[in-house]
């Protein structure tokens, strides 16, 4: 059965958390050798999450980047067609 609509939840109203949960944590300090199995699991301590921003400066540059093959691309094909 699928769910409706309006009780979907939207990717525009999630907030970005500020803490970890208890079982990233634990893998997060395994990571860095922090926590050992057999160690407390209470009490750990908090560990922010990392915030990735991607400025639109790079997102142009990727752009602009990714055009420049297809240019390159243009007279080979011209040059085919004039054999042709």
């Amino acid at each position: 059965m699928s769910m409706h609509p309006s009780l979907k939840s939207s990717e525009k109203g999630k907030k970005q958390r500020s803490v970890l949960k208890r079982i990233e944590r634990l893998k997060t300090m395994m990571d860095k050798e922090q926590w050992k199995e057999g160690d407390r699991v209470y009490g750990l301590p908090k560990i922010k999450t990392i915030r990735i921003k991607i400025k639109k400066e790079k997102a142009e540059k990727v752009a602009t980047e990714g055009a420049l093959p297809a240019e390159g691309a243009a007279p080979a094909a011209a040059a085919g067609e004039a054999k042709k």
